[in-house]
């Protein structure tokens, strides 16, 4: 079997250009490629890229969504070490605090297009969510 792996998770937003603004900030990353609806975002030594699509008729998901909402379908974890600090730093970058909060370790956010996304910290010595 050939070589396979994951390079980039790629968003719809009605601004392509304003979220990987948001993101790059908050992640640290860097501008890998640009076209007028598509950028590409990347940490500075490889692993997985975010890429952002301008979508005109983008919808944003509901979190927690009832019946007839337009759901998430992926949501990006996000481990830091300090999650009071993090959360803080996402919000004055353009996130918005979610009123459901469903862990201690965890808090849910939307980034400027609406998307939930998770800081975490890691309380029990794992290294990624879900190990």
């Amino acid at each position: 079997m050939s070589r396979t792996r994951l390079s980039t998770v790629v968003l719809d937003a009605p601004d392509a250009h304003e979220l990987a603004g948001f993101y790059r900030r908050l992640l640290g990353y860097e501008v890998r490629a640009e076209e007028p609806d598509w950028v590409l975002i990347g940490p500075p030594f490889g692993e997985v890229a975010l890429a952002f699509e301008t979508e005109p008729l983008y919808t944003p998901p509901v979190w927690p969504a009832g019946p007839g909402d337009q759901r998430m379908m992926l949501h990006l974890d996000i481990e830091v070490d300090d999650l009071a600090e993090e959360t803080v730093r996402a919000v004055e970058q353009g996130a918005r605090l979610a009123e459901h909060q469903p862990q201690e370790d965890v808090r849910v956010l939307f980034d400027p297009a609406g998307h939930p996304f998770c800081l975490w910290v890691d309380t029990r010595g794992r290294r990624r969510r879900g190990q």
